[in-house]
C-alpha cells in the first residue's frame, strides 16, 4: 500500500483524489500537517506549476522528521481553458478575478465565476467551447536529494474534459467553475451532475486513471 502526500489544502481536491485512487492508496495532505509551504507558482504551464509544488513538498518531507510516512508527493495543477478567451483563464484559473486588482493569492470561487460570465457575456453559444485540464506531478520523497534531482525524477499524468460554458451558474455541488461548465454530451453542469458522474468524466479523474495504469 502506497502512502502519498497530496500537496494541497483544498478539501474538495483531497476528497476527489482519495475517492478516485481508492483504498489501496493511503492519502495524507497539507491538512494533516501544521507546516505551511506556499511555493510561488511561476510556471507558464500546468505541468510546470504542478512540478514546483511537488518538488517543494518532496524536498521538505525528505528532511522533516515527521513526514507522515509518505514516500511520494502528488501535486495537481488544473484549470479552465476557454477557446474564445485564447485559453484563459488557464494557469490563472484560481486567481482569475485577482488579476484585475493585483491582490495576492487565489480569489473566491464566486468572484472568479462572476468575472468569467462577465467577459463572456457577448460570446454566442457556438463559441463558448471550453475544457478543464489537469496535470499531476508525482515526485518521490528522497532524503538528501536536491531540487534538481527531485525534478528529474518527477513523472506527469494529464487529463482533460471537453465542454462549454453556460450563461448562468446552476447546481449546488462541486467547486470552482463547476456550476458553469457543461461537459460534452450533457445538458447539466458538473455542479448539477454530482460527484458520481463527475468522477467518471473529469479532467482529474482521467489524470488519476493514467497514474494508476502507468505507475509501476
Amino acid at each position: 500500500m502506497r502512502t502519498v502526500f497530496v500537496a494541497t489544502g483544498n478539501a474538495h481536491k483531497i476528497g476527489e483524489i482519495r475517492s478516485l485512487l481508492g483504498p489501496e492508496y493511503v492519502i495524507v495532505s497539507q491538512r494533516d500537517t501544521s507546516s505551511v509551504l506556499n511555493p510561488e507558482e511561476t510556471g507558464a504551464t500546468f505541468a510546470e506549476n504542478a512540478r514546483i509544488k511537488a518538488v517543494t513538498w518532496a524536498a521538505f518531507l525528505g528532511i522533516e522528521v515527521c513526514n507522515l510516512g509518505a514516500s511520494w508527493v502528488l501535486a495537481d495543477d488544473s484549470g479552465l481553458e476557454v477557446d474564445a478567451l485564447g485559453g484563459a483563464p488557464g494557469v490563472h484559473s484560481a486567481r482569475y478575478a485577482a488579476l484585475d486588482t493585483g491582490r495576492p493569492g487565489n480569489s473566491p470561487d464566486a468572484e472568479n465565476l462572476a468575472k468569467l460570465l462577465r467577459v463572456m457575456e457577448s460570446i454566442p453559444e457556438d463559441r463558448r467551447l471550453a475544457r478543464f485540464r489537469c496535470v499531476l506531478a508525482l515526485t518521490p520523497v528522497q532524503p538528501g536529494a536536491g531540487a534538481d534531482e527531485l525534478a528529474a525524477g518527477t513523472r506527469f499524468f494529464a487529463g482533460s474534459c471537453e465542454g462549454r460554458i453556460a450563461r448562468v451558474p446552476a447546481g449546488g455541488g462541486g467547486f470552482g467553475y463547476d456550476p458553469v461548465f457543461i461537459p460534452q454530451g450533457f445538458a447539466s453542469s458538473f455542479a448539477e451532475l454530482g460527484d458520481g458522474v463527475k468522477n467518471q468524466l473529469s479532467h482529474r479523474a482521467q489524470a488519476l486513471e493514467h497514474l494508476k495504469r502507468e505507475w509501476v
